[in-house]
């Protein structure tokens, strides 16, 4: 890791901090409002694959880990479009956790969210579904870390949904989860990213 991926996908961003207000709006829903931190993943902006994860995300269950949170704008906006459901977020950057809480306060919704790498925080604990864009950048063993880890931190019949660039090793995310789960399909397809989906059975 280098540069940019080295800074977010660490305990302690080197770089210094500064932040910048952003407004969204998914579909016709409410306005949210974030700050972007320097030293997270998508400083200044919600990437392209977060939204197209968001506008497709077939939720079930109640009980759901935004896994790799960033600045919090997955487990943010489904709690705030989905106000029954209880929402678990984490990330091993905690200049994201902090932002993440600053956010959903900023948003008025509540969520529990821990720091820490991967599922460290959530031992012994599982949920009915696991959403995520994964740092790709982090490497091989960080991306099957997560799928393996969530095959043992969902309910029976829960699922793991994952969005990444299907040419940009999404395809290889996609075959691991079907050998780690026995199953795996496309959400959907939009402009080279995917969001995947394989179910405990």
């Amino acid at each position: 890791m280098n540069g940019e991926f080295e800074h977010y996908y660490s305990e302690e961003p080197k770089v210094p901090l500064k932040y910048r207000r952003i407004r969204f709006v998914l579909s016709n829903s409410r306005v949210y409002h974030f700050k972007t931190p320097s030293g997270v993943y998508s400083y200044g902006k919600i990437d392209k694959a977060t939204i197209v994860l968001l506008e497709n995300l077939v939720i079930h269950g109640r009980k759901i880990l935004d896994l790799g949170c960033g600045y919090g704008v997955i487990g943010i906006i489904l709690k705030g479009e989905n106000p029954d459901l209880e929402i678990y977020m984490s990330d091993i950057n905690k200049r994201a956790v902090e932002f993440s809480k600053i956010n959903a306060k900023d948003n008025n919704v509540e969520v529990f969210i821990k720091q820490g790498n991967l599922f460290e925080p959530w031992r012994g604990m599982k949920f009915d579904q696991i959403v995520s864009n994964p740092p790709i950048v982090a490497g091989k063993k960080v991306w099957q870390a997560l799928i393996t880890g969530a095959r043992e931190h969902l309910v029976d019949g829960g699922s793991l949904q994952i969005v990444a660039y299907h040419n940009k090793g999404g395809r290889r995310m996609k075959e691991f989860m079907r050998s780690v789960f026995g199953n795996v399909e496309d959400v959907v397809k939009k402009g080279g990213i995917r969001v995947y989906i394989s179910f405990l059975r």
